[in-house]
């Protein structure tokens, strides 16, 4: 038997997500990535100062609260036919993370950012969005 989506319970979830993605990502962006993000900011023309304040962090934070909520909604449909943990929510995971690893890639082939930078960015969004599908799920439940 099917059970519906506990719609209520993806939005808690999704919310969870979205704060352990935040928090990763911005690990990821001023500590590890910091030279690549200056580096990327000046090859473009652009100030790092700039690239790097709230008002342009803002955008980036609610992308991460969506990504969130895809997670644990592909979660909660995932869940009738894989089974309720860690490895569904990884396993939900796979699908954002590549689609959203694809966009950037072009990206870079744009000449956007160096390949390294991709590469070390890729797999930064894979823990993140790991992480983030993982936590998310912990918050879900069917009822």
């Amino acid at each position: 038997m099917m059970s519906s989506i506990n719609t209520g319970r993806v939005v808690i979830g999704g919310l969870l997500a979205g704060v352990v993605m935040n928090a990763c990502d911005m690990f990821w962006n001023f500590v590890v990535l910091k030279d690549d993000m200056i580096a990327i900011s000046q090859r473009l023309g652009m100030d790092p100062a700039a690239a790097t304040s709230f008002s342009t962090a803002v955008p980036w934070i609610v992308v991460d609260f969506v990504i969130g909520l895809a997670l644990v909604w592909s979660y909660a449909g995932f869940r009738s036919r894989f089974g309720p943990g860690p490895k569904t929510a990884l396993l939900a995971a796979v699908a954002p993370w590549l689609v959203t690893s694809a966009v950037v890639f072009g990206f870079a082939t744009m000449g956007l950012m160096p390949i390294a930078a991709f590469v070390k960015g890729t797999l930064a969004a894979a823990v993140t969005t790991a992480l983030g599908s993982v936590a998310g799920a912990w918050a879900y439940s069917e009822a």
